[in-house]
Formats: C-alpha cells, structure tokens, sequence
C-alpha cells in the first residue's frame, strides 16, 4: 500500500523525467553526430591534451644537457623494434649497432633527446605522415620506438649513476613522447575556450545525480518505508 500518493507520485514523475533525460543523452544529436557521453568524453580529452604540452618546456631544459656523451646497451624487446630503434638514433646523430633485440648507443644526450622531443611534437599535432615520411613506418610506431629505447636509457643511466640524465630522459619519455602517444588524434582545446560548456557539464552532473537520488527517496517515503537506527 502507498502511504502518501502526492509524495510517490512526486518521486515517481522525477524518475520518468530521469529516464527522458537519460535517453536524450544516448541520442546522437550533438556535434557530428555525437551523443552526449562521447561529446563531452571528447571534449574533456581535448581540454586535457592542451593542458599537457610540456613539449617547449622541455626543449629549453634539454639545452644544458647538449654536449653530454652517453654510451649505454638497451634492450629493445624484439629483433624488429631494435631495427626501428637504430633508425631513430641514426637520425638523432648518434652511432648505434643492433645485436639481435640489443642496441648499442652513443652520442650527445642533447641531441638524442632533441631528435625525440621534435618527433613528439609532430605526433602531438597530429602530423604523423610527416614521421612516416621521415622514418617509413607508422608515426605512433616510432614514438612508441622512442617511449621503448627511452625507457632503457633511464635504467642503463641509473646504472652507471648518471641519475641527473637518467631523471631527465624519464621525464622526457613521460611528459613528451608518452603524452604525445596517448594524445594522438585528438584536438587540443584550451579551457578558456569552453568554460561556459565545463561548467554546464560539471553543473548538470551535480543536478541530474541529486534528481536520481531525491526520486527513489521520494518513492520510498511515499510507500512508507523509511530509515531509522
């Protein structure tokens, strides 16, 4: 039995107005046919691509590290990605040897991280012919190379307890070639841009999350059943 119908039935209408909303957001009626889930998915992602370029940063810090010689031995996992490691070296000007999945290195730090930090930065912009172009193999195929052979210099670095280059190869492959990858594809947006959007979508969450929850507690009181300790 319903112990109070004016409060049910409140509860009751919030819930279906819920659910109406609920199957407007799964429409693809916003930009380009998107529905509102993988819009302002898309448009989060955006926002936190262009709130993640450290690429010139970086380019800066890299200057005081031009001149430092390295010599180390990486693994690179497979006979396939130690051949696209050597490319990436040869072309940062440093002298490298594959022995099957094992890559012998040496050259200027500097110029090793530079070549890697500019190759990041055409992925970050999307521009992955031009690393097609530049290497004969997929734009994210040779920033993964890059994230792979970094990865192995920050250990052999530690090793030999050069912790100063090794600290700031890893921030290199985190904060540069990692963030490129993981971003490629998707258009960076400053928030500026789309404030009044952030703070509808931050508001309406807040709001349609409440409107859930006073609905089952409305319907619950208007039933009778109520909690108590």
């Amino acid at each position: 039995m319903i112990a109070d119908k004016k409060i049910f039935f409140m509860g009751s209408g919030l819930l279906v107005g819920f659910a109406v909303v609920f199957c407007i957001l799964f429409m693809p009626i916003f930009g380009a046919g998107q529905n509102a889930l993988n819009y302002f998915d898309n448009l989060f992602n955006s926002i936190s691509k262009g709130s993640a370029y450290y690429i010139p940063d970086l380019v800066k810090k890299n200057e005081a590290f031009d001149g430092r010689e390295v010599a180390v031995t990486i693994d690179a996992g497979s006979a396939e990605q130690a051949e696209r490691t050597t490319m990436l070296l040869w072309k940062a000007g440093a002298a490298a040897e594959v022995d099957d999945t094992k890559v012998s290195l040496k050259g200027d730090l500097g110029r090793i991280l530079a070549a890697g930090l500019e190759d990041a930065d055409l992925l970050f912009h999307n521009r992955s012919e031009a690393l097609q172009t530049k290497y004969g193999f997929d734009g994210r195929e040779a920033l993964y190379s890059w994230w792979n052979a970094l990865k192995g210099m920050d250990k052999e670095l530690k090793k030999q307890k050069q912790f100063e280059n090794a600290a700031f190869v890893a921030t290199v492959q985190a904060k540069a070639v990692e963030v490129a990858f993981n971003f490629n594809g998707i258009e960076p947006q400053n928030i500026t841009d789309k404030i009044w959007i952030v703070i509808f979508a931050l508001a309406f969450y807040i709001i349609y999350t409440l409107w859930f929850g006073f609905s089952i507690m409305y319907m619950f009181e208007g039933w009778g059943m109520e909690l108590e300790h």
